[in-house]
């Protein structure tokens, strides 16, 4: 596996990196999600809590007005800005696996990147990084063709824009060596064996309670290793961790993450 930059620039391509090159972390969360009059989680607050937000681009949710407020809510608060592309699914929040053709999804890909940059421009920001959401995130970890559609996207938006993703994707394969391909773990998320996502089917998909999400977070940026619903030890060495906005109490879950991870000795630092 090609894990180059996956624990942050001190530490070399291919190294396993160390205890202390884990003291630096970003922690992410999506944003935006909302749509027209249905609003979803309080961006505004998480904004105070993250350092990077994942915002939607319009196709799984997420609308012109909504991207202007998060962007501008970002912008203000200083937290990198990260496009959060999709399958266009609205109906389906973009949890749905979907057969896209390369060309399409490429276009669909660019198309979010570049409607986002607008908009953080316009609010005096601009897009940092790129995130896949749902479905299309699980799917690029193993599915080469649609990881080279979304390393297509953002090599002709801007091949300079990292891009998150899980360790172990073939999205770190399929990329040129000059893209930055960035590992993220999940403090609110059931891992298999395997060190993929539980799926969201699952009754015990998501993680809620605030003291073991704050303790599977630390455990992960200290020691890059968490504990799969079997049992066993997955690596899971990252540059960024997540915390989802549409969780309930979302909010008081970030706000546990981070204090334990200041706690515990960890710099909170966009990776961007």
């Amino acid at each position: 596996m090609n894990d180059r930059l996956v624990a942050g620039p001190s530490v070399a391509y291919g190294m396993r990196p160390t205890v202390k090159d884990l003291r630096m972390m970003d922690l992410n969360a999506d944003l935006g999600e909302g749509f027209g009059a249905w609003q979803l989680g309080d961006d505004l607050a998480l904004l105070s809590v993250v350092t990077s937000a994942n915002i939607a681009c319009g196709f799984h949710a997420g609308d012109p007005l909504i991207m202007r407020t998060t962007c501008e809510g970002a912008v203000a608060r200083n937290v990198a800005i990260g496009a959060q592309v999709s399958y266009r699914d609205l109906a389906g929040f973009g949890r749905r696996s979907m057969d896209v053709p390369f060309e399409e999804l490429t276009a669909e890909i660019l198309y979010q990147i570049a409607a986002l940059e607008g908009i953080a421009k316009a609010a005096g920001g601009r897009v940092s990084y790129v995130k896949p959401h749902g479905a299309l995130y699980n799917r690029i970890v193993h599915d080469r063709e649609q990881a080279r559609a979304v390393v297509a996207a953002v090599g002709d938006f801007d091949p300079t824009l990292p891009v998150l993703t899980l360790p172990g994707s073939v999205l770190f394969e399929e990329a040129p060596t000059t893209m930055r391909i960035v590992a993220e773990c999940y403090a609110d998320r059931a891992y298999t064996a395997e060190g993929t996502l539980v799926p969201r089917r699952s009754p015990v998909a998501v993680v809620r309670d605030p003291a073991q999400v704050a303790a599977r977070a630390v455990r992960m940026a200290v020691e890059g290793e968490v504990v799969a619903i079997d049992g066993t030890v997955v690596p899971v060495q990252a540059r960024s961790i997540c915390v989802h906005g549409d969780t309930p109490g979302a909010v008081e879950l970030a706000k546990s993450v981070r204090s334990a991870l200041t706690d515990a000795g960890v710099h909170l630092t966009p990776f961007v």
